[in-house]
């Protein structure tokens, strides 16, 4: 009977470790499940919460491929166009009913149609052969408050103009976009745009994204103004964007100031398709919080 007893006893003193041991099991798992789903939660980042904008900048001359003078290849720059997949894209150099380009053409509607582009705004900086030679805005996003601001030009060179206009990308988010073709003859009037186009756009309580073919390197003096005023998305140790066959300089640009709204530089390129035009097109990837 003791024998019978003492197994008996045994046995519960087992039954009860084992159901302890299933028990301290059970909790130790339910600790380190814990401890994981606390390590491994995302962190809600500003980053995380931006929106991605692609831009393009790209000085077209006139839809002629430099290999081939007097054509006008518009499936040539629309590709470009269509395939940087950009957002909002600030040409330079564009003709609208001239008589080189095509007294029918509006070039800015035709490569809007052409690359998808619902939404764009030509501006006007001289009269040419008959029409209007100048710069134009395409976009993804509707945009409004458009205007064409003329620039100094104090040595009497070819006019230049600053065009402008709100990008409404959602209900909580737009951006004034800028575009320019700056004067390559004269310091001084480079200088002096670079200034008006400062004073003109840091006026702005919304973020502010200018392209444009600046004709200045990144260390000319108004480049250096200019950086008082915007971020670059590249200005040391760039790719060169002119000339498109072999380029040796950069004078094309993509800058950035934020407003209501922090903009970061996500990534910075040239493209390197250099047939229809005598420039690169440069491709900037920001972040707007």
């Amino acid at each position: 009977m003791k024998k019978n007893i003492f197994k008996g006893s045994k046995r519960m003193w087992c039954f009860k470790n084992v159901i302890f041991g299933v028990i301290l099991a059970l909790f130790s798992c339910q600790v380190d499940s814990s401890e994981q789903i606390v390590g491994n939660k995302p962190e809600v980042s500003e980053e995380g919460s931006g929106m991605e904008l692609t831009v393009l900048s790209y000085n077209v001359h006139h839809c002629n491929p430099p290999s081939k003078p007097g054509v006008i290849d518009l499936d040539a720059v629309a590709n470009v166009l269509k395939n940087s997949e950009a957002a909002i894209i600030g040409l330079q150099e564009i003709d609208v009913f001239t008589e080189r380009s095509g007294k029918d053409l509006d070039m800015t509607k035709e490569l809007a149609e052409r690359a998808d582009y619902p939404y764009y705004y030509f501006s006007k900086s001289i009269d040419y052969q008959g029409g209007a030679y100048g710069t134009a805005i395409l976009s993804k996003y509707p945009l409004s408050e458009t205007e064409t601001i003329a620039l100094p030009n104090p040595a009497g060179s070819e006019p230049r103009t600053l065009s402008v206009a709100t990008v409404t990308i959602n209900d909580t988010l737009q951006i004034r976009f800028a575009n320019t073709h700056l004067d390559y003859t004269n310091a001084s009037n480079n200088m002096e745009q670079v200034k008006a186009m400062s004073s003109n756009l840091s006026q702005s309580d919304i973020p502010v994204i200018l392209t444009g073919d600046f004709n200045a390197k990144p260390d000319a003096d108004s480049m250096n103004y200019l950086a008082g005023f915007f971020q670059f998305s590249c200005r040391v140790n760039c790719s060169y964007t002119s000339p498109a066959s072999n380029p040796n300089k950069t004078i094309d640009y993509i800058v950035f100031r934020n407003g209501n709204h922090k903009i970061k530089k996500m990534s910075h390129s040239v493209l390197p398709e250099n047939y229809a035009s005598d420039h690169l097109a440069v491709k900037a990837t920001l972040k707007v919080y």
